[in-house]
C-alpha cells in the first residue's frame, strides 16, 4: 500500500545528486525538518550551505510521522524540574514555545500549505488519572503561566471522539496537527529559493578533518566546509560519533482509511489530533479530506511487518470498532529515533560538527526549530544548542553488541503492560 502523505503530496521536482566537489561556509546532512530548518536560516543569513539527503526530502521520519505537533518538551515539566532543575526546566518550556511560536510563523511566512489545525487530546485509557490532570493543569498555569489546557470528562470525550474506549483526558488547544511530508517540502522550497543548495540522493559516508576545514564525503562527491551539521533521528550511522550509542531506532506504523462521508462528522468532532496514555502511543486524527489517520504499535528490529494494515488495523478497531467495514486506503511505516529518557540528543561531538537526534515523537515541533538553534551556533551564538546539551541522554545499557536485545526487551515488557 502506498503512503498517504506521498499520495496527497504537493509537486516537488527531483533535486540532482552531488556530483563533484563543493565548498560551503556549512554542509547539512539530512533534508528532513532539522536539517532544512538549518538551512534555511543559514540561507536567510547569507550564508553559503550545502544540504546532503541519502533519499529524497522529508522521505525519513519528517514526511512519515503522525503530524501531531505536541507543545512542550517529550517529558513533562515537573520530570524536568526534578532531573535537571527549575532554572533549565523554566528555560526549556521558553525554548518550546518558541519552536512553537517559530513553527507557525515559519507557515505563515512561507505560506506552506500543510493543513495546519489546532488542537491536541491526550485521553486515558485506563480509568483514574483525572486528579494528576487536574495536577498538571494547575502547575503549568501556576508556575509556567500557560492556561492552554484544560480537562475532558469520560462523557464529553466519547461524544468529541466517538468512542467511548477511553476514560476522559485533557485537551491542549496550542497544540495541533498537520501534513508532515508538504512541511517538509514547504521547508525545501523556502531554503532553496534562499540559496540552500540541495542535493537528493546523496547518501553521506564519512566526514574528516584536516586543516581547519570539514570534508563530508558521498560516493560520488565532497563538500569542504568550516561547519557540519548531522541529522537524521532514527537514520543516525557511524558518522554521529557518540551519539550513535545514545539514540535507538524503533518502528512506528500507520494507516489511513478511506473517506469516511457523514461518518467523519462523529469522528473527531472537534478536529483535533488525539494520542492516548498507552506506552505504546495510539495517536490518530482526521485528515484534510476526511480520512481517519491512525497510528498504532511498534516493532523493535530492522523490517517492517508484512501486513502494516492488518497490524495497525488491529489496534484502531480497539478504539473504532464501528470502522470493521470500512476500507484502508494507505499503510506505511518509518523509523523514529529514541533516547532513554526520551528527550534529544543535541550537541557538538567534535569542534564545529553538531548532531540533533532522538526526538521521541516530538519532532513535528521542535526539530525545524532545533536547526534553526544549530544554524545559530554554527555561527558562534550558542544558547539554545547548550541549553539541549545539558538534557541527560545517556548511552543505551549493553554497548554495541547488547544494547539492542536489552532494550527491546525492556521495551518489550512497557508494551505488554499496556495489553494487561
Amino acid at each position: 500500500m502506498t503512503n498517504y502523505y506521498a499520495a496527497t503530496a504537493a509537486p516537488f521536482a527531483d533535486l540532482p545528486p552531488l556530483r563533484g566537489d563543493l565548498h560551503a561556509d556549512v554542509c547539512v546532512i539530512g533534508a528532513g525538518f532539522t536539517g532544512l530548518g538549518a538551512a534555511l536560516e543559514l540561507a536567510e543569513r547569507g550564508v553559503s550551505v550545502v544540504v546532503l539527503e541519502a533519499g529524497r526530502v522529508g522521505s525519513q521520519a519528517s514526511g512519515l510521522n503522525g503530524g501531531q505537533v505536541h507543545t512542550g518538551q517529550r517529558r513533562d515539566q515537573a520530570w524536568l524540574e526534578k532531573t535537571v532543575g527549575l532554572d533549565d526546566a523554566m528555560a526549556l518550556w521558553r525554548l518550546a514555545q518558541d519552536a512553537r511560536t517559530h513553527l507557525h510563523a515559519t507557515i505563515a511566512e512561507h505560506a506552506i500549505a500543510c493543513d495546519l489545525k489546532p488542537g491536541m487530546i491526550h485521553a486515558r485509557h485506563r480509568p483514574g488519572g483525572e486528579a494528576e490532570d487536574a495536577g498538571h493543569i494547575e502547575h503549568m498555569a501556576r508556575v509556567y503561566g500557560y492556561d492552554a489546557l484544560s480537562l475532558i470528562g469520560p462523557r464529553d470525550l466519547a461524544d468529541d471522539l466517538g468512542t467511548d474506549a477511553y476514560h476522559g483526558g485533557l485537551l491542549d488547544r496550542d497544540g495541533g496537527h498537520l501534513h508532515p511530508l508538504n512541511l517538509a517540502l514547504g521547508l525545501a522550497r523556502a531554503a532553496i529559493a534562499g540559496g540552500a543548495i540541495t542535493h537528493e540522493h546523496s547518501r553521506a559516508l564519512s566526514w574528516t578533518r584536516q586543516g581547519g576545514k570539514i570534508t563530508a564525503v558521498t560516493d560520488q562527491g565532497r563538500v569542504t566546509c568550516d561547519q557540519l551539521i548531522l541529522t537524521g533521528d532514527g537514520s543516525l550511522n557511524h558518522m554521529a560519533g557518540r551519539a550513535r550509542s545514545r539514540v535507538m531506532p524503533i518502528n512506528n506504523f500507520i494507516l489511513t482509511t478511506e473517506p469516511l462521508g457523514d461518518l467523519a462528522r462523529e469522528i473527531i468532532a472537534s478536529d483535533a489530533a488525539v494520542a492516548d496514555s498507552r506506552f505504546v502511543v495510539n495517536y490518530f486524527r482526521k485528515t484534510a479530506d476526511g480520512r481517519l489517520l491512525f497510528g498504532g504499535g511498534e516493532n523493535y528490529r530492522p523490517g517492517f511487518p508484512g501486513d502494516i494494515a492488518g497490524f495497525v488495523r488491529r489496534h484502531m478497531l480497539k478504539v473504532y470498532p464501528r470502522l470493521a467495514d470500512v476500507k484502508i486506503d494507505h499503510a506505511w511505516g518509518g523509523t523514529l529515533g529514541i533516547t532513554m529518557h526520551r528527550v534529544p540528543f543535541v550537541g557538538e561531538i567534535a569542534p564545529g560538527v553538531r548532531v540533533a537526534s532522538g526526538y521521541s515523537g516530538q519532532g513535528v515541533m521542535l526539530a525545524p526549530y532545533v536547526g534553526k538553534l544549530l544554524a545559530d551556533a554554527a555561527l558562534g551564538e550558542g544558547a539554545g544548542v547548550e541549553l539541549l546539551s545539558r538534557l541527560p541522554t545517556p548511552p543505551f545499557p549493553g554497548g554495541r553488541l547488547l544494547r539492542w536485545p536489552l532494550t527491546v526487551a525492556g521495551l518489550s515488557w512497557y508494551a505488554m503492560r499496556d495489553r494487561l
